[in-house]
């Protein structure tokens, strides 16, 4: 008989594979450590870090609202009024109301009957897609759904299909032969990485054919898309044929958290079947008081959404004009297509240096081999910001012979 080796109680053997983890380290070592930069001191459309300025085209704050003196004066109110946190959940002590206006505004906003507030984006794909897949039910998921979905349908009792991106063929003969009953379709309204659209156009009529609920995922979309920037489904005019809506604050809308609408019903049952909202703390007061204002605002002045339309459109022209990869984009979002994972930390460094603030993509975000440069573009970037911006890519672009 044999007996398994006693443990070391001062080096757990959980923890082993932490030290051979040392991708990190090498980057590190290499100069090369894209991740977890120190900001001092952030503006409108630059950010200053070891006393450097860098002009800003890595960040999702696509209307430029989180400087915006009526953001800041809401916050400002909100904290003398209720405090700097609700030290409890919704579900119990941590309810506003706040949260049940700006629920309300959200709803309309969006053209559902109800709407739930959870306190980050990612907790209210887990809390949506965990409460409602059940275990006579399947969901379909695009394989480059955010990281978000991928962790909540582990969280369901259902069964769970990925499909590629934008493959509908094979998702039509998927859904041709499911038994269950309940099915439901995830995807992004705008893809965080690519910066492409779901087709919601196909989706509709899947959803139509096979009786499936659809939930469009639309953190990069509110705000951005859309006549009035409710997202995706305004934008392609089938608000009725998507089930469910997400969208996040942590985007345009300058702040933190995040929300899902549909029909009464169902926001009622995941207002009280959600694992993520009821066993989290609420959103604090001054978070939810400046997405109100927020909202407020991309309704009033649909004038910032036509500028963040106007430089999105002329760097993806001239990227284009140069010679640039950025793939199928048609949004904000405006990926630069380079490779390998090296080589795209030395272009993403290069331009650090040079005063650019990027966001390089490595895997698991994208496929082995697919790395990128991630730039996006927001409303108040001037056009002296976006000319110096496109003239170190494509000095840099031809210094790397990516053009």
């Amino acid at each position: 008989m044999t007996t398994a080796p006693e443990a070391d109680p001062v080096h757990p053997p959980i923890f082993d594979k932490c030290p051979r983890f040392t991708v990190p380290n090498e980057l590190r070592a290499a100069g090369l450590y894209p991740y977890f930069r120190r900001i001092q001191e952030s503006r409108d459309s630059y950010v200053i870090i070891d006393g450097e300025k860098k002009v800003m085209v890595g960040s999702n704050n696509y209307l430029g609202l989180t400087h915006d003196p009526r953001i800041l004066e809401a916050a400002e109110a909100a904290l003398k009024k209720y405090g700097s946190g609700n030290t409890g959940s919704r579900f119990l002590n941590g309810n506003l109301d706040l949260h049940d206006k700006l629920e309300e505004e959200l709803a309309d906003f969006v053209g559902k009957e109800a709407a739930l507030v959870f306190s980050t984006g990612y907790q209210t794909n887990l809390g949506t897609i965990g409460a409602l897949s059940g275990r006579s039910d399947t969901v379909y998921v695009d394989k480059l759904d955010h990281a978000s979905i991928q962790d909540a349908v582990r969280l369901g009792h259902g069964r769970t299909v990925r499909f590629n991106h934008n493959d509908f063929a094979r998702l039509r003969r998927l859904l041709g032969v499911d038994p269950n009953p309940g099915k439901m379709v995830i995807v992004d309204g705008v893809y965080s990485m690519e910066g492409d659209l779901a087709d919601l156009p196909t989706l509709a009529g899947l959803r139509r054919e096979f009786g499936a609920a659809l939930l469009v995922d639309d953190a990069h979309s509110v705000g951005v898309l859309g006549e009035t920037g409710a997202g995706t489904a305004e934008h392609f005019g089938l608000t009725d044929d998507v089930d469910l809506i997400m969208g996040t604050f942590s985007k345009s809308f300058a702040s933190i958290g995040g929300f899902c609408a549909g029909d009464a019903t169902v926001i009622d049952y995941l207002r009280n079947r959600a694992r993520a909202l009821i066993f989290s703390a609420s959103m604090p007061p001054a978070s939810v008081a400046t997405v109100r204002t927020a909202l407020e605002i991309c309704q009033q002045e649909p004038e910032r959404r036509e500028r963040l339309w106007a430089n999105t459109h002329r760097m993806m022209k001239a990227f284009r004009d140069e010679g640039f990869d950025i793939g199928p984009t048609e949004t904000p979002i405006v990926p630069i297509l380079i490779g390998p994972m090296e080589k795209t930390f030395r272009v993403w460094k290069e331009l650090y240096l040079a005063g650019v603030f990027t966001n390089p993509v490595a895997p698991p975000a994208v496929p082995e081999g697919k790395c990128l440069l991630r730039t996006s573009y927001m409303a108040i970037h001037s056009d002296d910001e976006l000319d110096f911006v496109l003239e170190q890519i494509v000095r840099v672009g031809k210094q790397f012979q990516i053009i």
